[in-house]
């Protein structure tokens, strides 16, 4: 099998079963955001404590880029410090750009590398990191 058949797989798996995908009762910051271009949705809440993401929930509508992006992210995210969460996101900003990277701390992420080859659908893979980094400098 092909990396890309491999990748192609793990991003529907995500897209059709998301992760984390829903709200929560509990207080959280909430971060809204969409992309005008194409017009993906999501809500995204962080619970916080003690500088650790607890918890992270995503609610939306948008492209399997988008949608597997947000769910990814929610599951590399929870239990890491708000700094790792934005070590994290810069990480991924830098794989948008098509630099070298490896998530050692969830490897799922290394699927969606080969969005940098399609310009258009970048916005579509960030918008969820965009709201994460969003609620965590909040």
């Amino acid at each position: 099998m092909q990396l890309d058949d491999l990748y192609r797989r793990v991003i529907m798996d995500h897209y059709k079963n998301p992760r984390n995908r829903g709200t929560m009762e509990e207080e959280s910051v909430t971060i809204q955001l969409n992309n005008p271009t194409c017009g993906d949705r999501i809500s995204l809440q962080l619970q916080v404590e003690d500088g650790i993401v607890r918890e992270a929930r995503f609610t939306g509508e948008g492209c399997s880029i988008s949608m597997s992006s947000a769910s990814m992210m929610t599951e590399a995210v929870k239990g890491r410090t708000k700094e790792e969460a934005l070590v994290m996101a810069d990480k991924f900003s830098s794989l948008m750009k098509g630099d070298e990277v490896e998530f050692e701390e969830y490897e799922d992420l290394e699927a969606l590398s080969g969005v940098n080859k399609f310009p258009a659908r970048i916005k579509c893979a960030t918008l969820a990191w965009n709201a994460l980094r969003k609620g965590v400098e909040n």
